[in-house]
């Protein structure tokens, strides 16, 4: 599949942006009019820096307002799309997009907009230029891409054809099988975006909030499929208009960009398989052959089968290890050649690095996952764009397949085994009783990691849904907002499908990031680890026997909780006595409580009861709203 991506999709200069597209791997790009006039460099500059830099130039764009028009303002747009073409001869590109006109259009008449649509073609050919014609979603007469291809068909000339938009037609929720129908011909272009399902006008949505694919919640495996069956071979190209995107790091946000249609590509292909539609026998690789597109797969992966562990990383470590002796975790030793310790509690593994820390403040700074194939899942990541992460070992030491995700949090795919042993422990000091490294969960209690929270900083958030869906295959969840006292926290949940891995994506209010600048949001919005244990009130008990600090839940909260639920005045007491937080819904009940906050790091620990799925959303503004007074206090 050939990729491309419009230049309006990334902040910067021309010259910035086709550097960036390089570097991430694009074959080609269109141009965007604006990026080229706002530019010092000729036509023929970019031509040879776009030869310099192995990119096609696959596409101008757009011309604007061009048919259903009276003859004059015609003849102005036959002027104008004359010096358009011959700023194309001089760039060395082929294909212009022109958009249904919005603006200008005065009468409603096919055989009209066909006949100037005609006159525009044949002008196009003796410049030795193709017209994609594209129906925008928000057209005055031309909304449809059926209604713009029946134009092309009445046009009729070799250098008139269509193109099609995925935003344009997905947001309009038009049927995606009838562009199978298409002749292959005369689909000159195709763009694909993805965007969240908004209830808001289509030009504003279409013009603030799309999205690279995988990001939002459009059909494009399906909407590429039918493409692809259609026996089309050009371009695949983003055109996503985006505010964040456009104020973010270009050669980043360009990354992301080409990890979107590598993803793509995947699903399309994956799609195919499943709704392969005439019979034929063979392998997925040979039903994909029988249309012109080849579409690259990437190694394949199951999903996580659970945490193998979580790190936090800091400098001083006395108030972590104080913390995690009062939640009952065991300390299994420091390991036998890093500044690294091991704390666990059944199942939870939790270490602690000291390494390379100095003056850092405690923060979550890696997590482990269990994999069926480490190097096979750590391929898959490098091809998807992740940057490798390496640790150093001995010889004898166990090897971690990283990757560093978008927030910087390293992300080691672990060799899982069925009974949630982890053989690297045998590396941390001496296990309690047997005198050897420590092979099996500890026996003191059960636990296992439920779940970690992590604070995405703004411009990035987008980015992480995408890289957690592509690399470690987590399915994003419908997302939440929660009120804090700085504004709404967005909240996105990845989990897989047996929820045995649940990564909560938090996007922290804009006012907190913009405090202390935009790398500083993990600072100043925590992040935690939550442990599920089966029994929480024992838990809890425990805990404060040992001097536990919890979160100081208002006496509001449970007057509230006691009118909502009316829970029996015994058990409401214990939760007040003990700060522990609740929540029931059909299927079960849900019992939580947190720690103080060390550096940007906390724990929670959880009691899952029945098929309770959640994670105690109606408490959470009480824990944003403690957090806050204590932060502003201190």
């Amino acid at each position: 599949m050939r990729t491309g991506i419009a230049t309006v999709c990334l902040s910067g200069t021309l010259k910035e942006k086709m550097q960036a597209c390089a570097i991430a791997g694009f074959d080609g790009i269109e141009i965007f009019e604006q990026d080229l006039v706002t530019s010092p460099l000729s036509p023929e500059d970019v031509r040879k820096m776009a030869a310099d830099l192995g990119l096609g130039l696959d596409l101008y764009q757009p011309f604007r307002d061009f048919d259903g028009v009276t003859p004059d303002l015609l003849k102005a747009n036959l002027r104008r799309a004359e010096a358009k073409f011959k700023l194309m001869s001089r760039l060395g590109m082929d294909t212009i997009l022109v958009c249904s006109n919005v603006a200008t259009a005065t009468i409603d008449d096919d055989g009209l907009r066909a006949s100037q649509l005609a006159e525009l073609a044949e002008l196009a050919g003796d410049h030795g230029v193709k017209v994609a014609y594209e129906a925008l979603a928000w057209g005055k007469y031309v909304n449809d891409y059926e209604h713009a291809y029946k134009l092309v068909e009445m046009v009729d000339h070799p250098n008139f054809g269509t193109c099609l938009d995925s935003f344009h037609i997905l947001s309009r929720d038009w049927d995606t099988a009838p562009i199978e129908k298409i002749n292959a011909e005369k689909i000159f272009f195709v763009q694909v975006a993805d965007a969240p399902k908004l209830s808001m006008d289509v030009l504003s949505w279409s013009r603030h909030y799309r999205v690279f694919p995988g990001e939002g919640q459009f059909e494009l495996a399906k909407f590429m499929g039918h493409v692809v069956r259609a026996g089309y071979t050009g371009p695949v190209s983003l055109e996503v208009f985006n505010d964040v995107f456009r104020q973010s790091d270009v050669e980043r946000t360009a990354v992301d960009a080409m990890r979107s249609l590598i993803w793509l590509e995947e699903q399309s292909a994956t799609w195919l398989a499943v709704n392969d539609t005439d019979g034929t026998e063979g392998s997925v690789a040979a039903r994909r052959r029988r249309y012109p597109m080849e579409l690259a797969t990437l190694p394949k992966v199951n999903e996580p089968a659970g945490f193998n562990f979580a790190e936090v990383k800091a400098d001083d470590t006395a108030q972590l290890e104080k913390l995690l002796g009062q939640l009952g975790f065991g300390f299994e030793g420091r390991h036998r050649t890093k500044d690294v310790q091991l704390w666990t509690m059944g199942q939870a593994r939790v270490i602690i690095n000291e390494q390379a820390a100095q003056h850092a403040e405690p923060a979550i700074a890696a997590l482990g996952f269990d994999v069926d194939s480490p190097v096979i899942a750590s391929a898959r990541a490098q091809q998807l764009k992740a940057p490798v992460v390496a640790r150093k070992v001995q010889a004898d030491e166990e090897v971690f397949q990283g990757i560093s995700a978008p927030d910087s949090t390293e992300i080691f795919l672990c060799q899982g085994s069925p009974d949630g042993t982890a053989a690297w422990t045998a590396e941390f000091g001496q296990a309690r009783d047997s005198g050897e490294g420590l092979e099996h969960p500890s026996a003191a209690a059960a636990a296992v990691i439920d779940h970690v929270n992590l604070a995405q900083p703004w411009q990035h958030f987008d980015e992480a849904v995408l890289f957690y869906t592509s690399a470690l295959a987590l399915e994003p969840q419908p997302f939440a907002e929660v009120p804090s006292p700085s504004g709404l926290v967005r909240s996105q949940v990845m989990q897989t499908s047996d929820a045995a891995v649940r990564l909560v994506l938090n996007l922290a209010p804009v006012q907190q990031a913009a405090e202390q600048g935009p790398q500083s949001v993990r600072k100043t919005y925590q992040e935690h680890i939550a442990f599920a244990v089966d029994d929480l009130v024992a838990a809890a008990l425990a805990a404060r026997d040992r001097g536990l600090e919890f979160l100081q839940i208002p006496a509001n909260y449970y007057e509230d909780l006691d009118a909502r639920f009316d829970l029996d005045p015994g058990f409401l007491a214990t939760l007040k006595d003990l700060n522990l937080l609740y929540d029931r819904d059909a299927d079960g009940e849900f019992l939580h409580f947190y720690t103080a906050t060390v550096g940007s790091v906390f724990f929670e620990m959880v009691e899952r009861r029945g098929s309770y799925d959640g994670y105690g959303a109606p408490n959470a503004p009480v824990r944003h709203a403690v957090q806050y007074d204590s932060l502003h206090r201190t």
